[in-house]
């Protein structure tokens, strides 16, 4: 935990968000990252995004269920997800999503528009071409040498 910490105090001195994350597996440092997304311009660049990322290429698997991560901040919902994606075992977290809130990190909206009917969402979500997307799942379910995830 304290390397995550570290890794969000050397994000904010260098530009990035006060964010940082560290991957396990046997008790060693897999990989470890912090928040970027002001540096990289990209919104998906959340410190436990990008050291699943490190991980998942470092291993050379996409299932980290032997693995655990210790973030500096309770998770946001993408992040949660990415987590759950990712088959980590545990989540071990310093800042609360309370703290966040305080220093003007919220999330609490993405949570409402979740509970949200699709139609009721801020954002438009228009379903197109759903037939001609149907293929691709099509292909999927007949695959017979798929790699499951």
């Amino acid at each position: 935990m304290r390397e995550a910490i570290r890794l969000a105090d050397e994000s904010v001195k260098n530009g990035g968000g006060p964010f940082g994350a560290v991957i396990v597996k046997d008790g060693e440092i897999v990989a470890g990252s912090s928040n970027s997304v002001t540096i990289d311009n990209d919104p998906t660049a959340h410190a436990e995004v990008n050291t699943i990322r490190k991980a998942c290429k470092k291993l050379g698997t996409f299932d980290l269920s032997d693995c655990v991560i210790y973030t500096s901040c309770e998770p946001c919902p993408m992040c949660l997800g990415a987590i759950y994606w990712a088959h980590l075992r545990c989540v071990y977290y310093g800042n609360t999503k309370k703290d966040a809130r305080d220093i003007d990190f919220a999330d609490d909206f993405i949570y409402e528009e979740l509970d949200k009917p699709i139609d009721r969402r801020s954002v438009p979500f228009i379903n197109m071409l759903r037939e001609e997307a149907l293929n691709s799942f099509k292909l999927w379910t007949e695959k017979e040498d798929k790699i499951e995830y």
